[in-house]
């Protein structure tokens, strides 16, 4: 879909000019997935202000902090624009639940994953169903994972086009386009959680530590929830 001269020249773009260039290439089938974090505040206020044709969704597990239902109203509110919401199937929750126990994720890092798997990666699967590009917030400085992507390639177990057009951004850049832009975020980010995900899995971080390390906490990982590494 995207010869190498194509992808050079998006990967030399702005945020806002690289969105504006994929929506005039691919005019329908891309798609951004938000958790709500810092990052995807900064993709989303784009994709909306600028009313790209791009469908916005984010994955509600269940049990996510209040304050993400709270910026997903205020988000609604402020840009006149809904963000999709996508949940996992009732009877894999259940079934969870029951033979592993409400808090079973902490037992195991088996047992942790298969709750990622249930409550994120198969809604996302569903989500993406039938899109051609898939944006994402991700930036390499978030984990060691994921130093080796780049901005735009190919992920062949989806069958999509996958880009992080914040990939090479800094932390403190981050911060100083959402003060510049005055982009709403979580208030959890003000009080050491960096990385936010499910409530239950997530701590604040003490200065200095990795910004993943308080995800899943209590084991000793790659820190990834599968979202990104699995079909």
């Amino acid at each position: 879909m995207f010869s190498t001269e194509e992808i050079q020249q998006i990967e030399t773009l702005s945020l806002e000019q690289s969105l504006f260039k994929l929506c005039e290439m691919i005019p329908d089938g891309i798609v951004f997935s938000t958790s709500l974090g810092q990052e995807d505040q900064i993709i989303t206020d784009v994709i909306f202000k600028n009313k790209l044709p791009i469908k916005v969704f984010t994955l509600d597990t269940g049990r996510l902090f209040y304050e993400h239902y709270d910026l997903l109203s205020n988000n609604n509110s402020r840009y006149k624009i809904k963000t999709e919401v996508y949940f996992p199937e009732a009877d894999d929750v259940e079934k969870f639940v029951n033979e592993k126990g409400i808090n079973g994720f902490f037992h195991s890092i088996e047992n942790r994953k298969e709750c990622c798997y249930i409550r994120k990666v198969k809604p996302l699967n569903r989500a993406l169903q039938g899109a051609k590009v898939w944006i994402t917030g991700l930036r390499s400085e978030q984990s060691e994972n994921r130093h080796s992507l780049k901005m735009l390639e190919w992920d062949e177990s989806r069958q999509l086009y996958k880009f992080n057009p914040l990939l090479h951004w800094t932390y403190d850049e981050i911060l100083k386009y959402i003060e510049e832009h005055q982009i709403m975020d979580l208030p959890l980010h003000k009080k050491g959680f960096i990385s936010v995900g499910c409530k239950p899995c997530t701590r604040a971080i003490e200065p200095g530590e990795d910004p993943r390390a308080g995800r899943w906490w209590w084991e000793e990982s790659q820190k990834e929830c599968g979202l990104h590494s699995e079909k």
